[in-house]
């Protein structure tokens, strides 16, 4: 795989980091999509599937539309403020009446596949294993813990999507956000919105968008709604989580967005970065847990990524799996290689995109070590996975 520079400090794309957007968040280079067109034709649509999570419960989903009212919004016109889309994941009860959440929606797709010169019909949208709007399953009065998510440039809240629902499946809340302008969003009154290069976001931005998320979290914790157009919550979502337990974890720019998020706002007490650039430089000390499950962007590559480390005085862990890529600890992984099939991707151009960690062990990495990592520093359950190499993931690597 051939990576660009940063198109700014703040900004790392998508469209320059692999090529082009993909239909599933993935990229190939433009002129292949039509390349494989012109030898076989239109291709056929393929029906794109994601693993289930493993954990006891049910998940239930649930999409909250989000406006900040402190944030006035020139871009978007006079008098109107920061808008954000938002997907809440749950465990969840009863839920045999409640539909599965589609992963994006069919206009969102859409827009991905063309902005990649794909036709709009190669693929049809996943399901996911969230049931819509199901009631919140909880033990007694306990309240769950929070984890909220940061995508990566020109990307989406769904990206990573079996990480959500792993940690949902296990008794977690998951927030995900789209950082609009910087994402495929569609809102309620049907606008779908596209990343718009002249409206660059840097991960600054994201943490704001993202300390927002998390006044939004505390309204939800007391009780409150806060979907600006005041749509029913599923039954015991208000009132049902812990703000004092939050984590939160992204994607390149979103994994930065992390960095920064904490060592601006003590709510989250422990943060994970997915292949984070960690640019521009931070030099902040942060003492409070991190964690970085690194691929392009190490230590040894990115200066960026070393300055960081050497400011972390709390519980620090860097493990990175051989064989992976930017996009490998992400749905990509699993989602690429059905797409690639119909659009007849050769196993060296599959290899570029998504390296050579077999799908099946990077969903279970995926699973694993997330959940590990918020057991630890949110619910204080203390098991090895984090402790060293584990003969049951012999492709992780601790780096020291």
């Amino acid at each position: 795989m051939t990576t660009t520079p940063f198109t700014s400090p703040d900004t790392l794309t998508r469209r320059r980091l692999l090529g082009a957007a993909l239909a599933v968040g993935a990229a190939v280079p433009l002129g292949l999509a039509g390349t494989a067109r012109a030898a076989a034709g239109a291709p056929a649509s393929v029906q794109l599937t994601l693993p289930g999570p493993t954990g006891p419960y049910p998940v239930g989903t649930v999409a909250l539309h989000l406006v900040d009212a402190a944030r006035p919004d020139p871009l978007a016109g006079p008098g109107r403020h920061r808008e954000l889309m938002a997907s809440v994941w749950y465990p969840a009860r009863h839920v045999e009446r409640h539909p599965l959440a589609p992963w994006t929606s069919p206009a969102n797709l859409r827009a991905l596949l063309t902005s990649a010169d794909f036709p709009a019909e190669v693929a049809q949208v996943p399901l996911t294993a969230g049931h819509q709007s199901a009631p919140v399953r909880r033990s007694g009065r306990e309240l769950l813990p929070v984890v909220v998510y940061s995508h990566g440039a020109h990307s989406h809240r769904a990206d990573h999507t079996l990480m959500v629902q792993e940690l949902a499946s296990h008794g977690y809340v998951v927030v995900t956000v789209d950082h609009t302008y910087d994402a495929y969003t569609e809102f309620p009154d049907g606008r779908v919105l596209a990343p718009d290069p002249d409206r660059a976001m840097g991960p600054a931005d994201f943490a704001a968008d993202i300390r927002f998320v998390l006044d939004c979290v505390e309204e939800l914790a007391a009780g409150r709604n806060p979907d600006a157009d005041g749509r029913s919550l599923p039954e015991g979502l208000a009132g049902g989580i812990d703000p004092r337990r939050i984590g939160m974890f992204g994607w390149s720019k979103g994994g930065t967005a992390t960095a920064r998020v904490m060592l601006d706002d003590p709510r989250v007490q422990a943060g994970l970065s997915l292949d984070g650039p960690l640019l521009p430089t931070i030099t902040g000390d942060l003492d409070r847990p991190f964690m970085m499950m690194t691929a392009q962007f190490t230590r040894a590559k990115e200066p960026s990524v070393a300055e960081f480390w050497t400011h972390l005085r709390g519980w620090r862990l860097n493990i990175q799996a051989e064989g992976a890529v930017h996009s490998s600890y992400g749905d990509n992984q699993v989602l690429i290689p059905q797409l690639a099939k119909v659009v007849k991707m050769t196993d060296q151009q599959l290899r570029a995109l998504i390296g050579t960690l077999a799908p099946a062990r990077a969903v279970r990495i995926q699973q694993a070590y997330p959940l590990a990592f918020f057991d630890l520093h949110l619910r204080y359950r203390r098991g090895h996975l984090l402790d060293g190499p584990s003969r049951a993931f012999p492709e992780v690597t601790f780096l020291p």
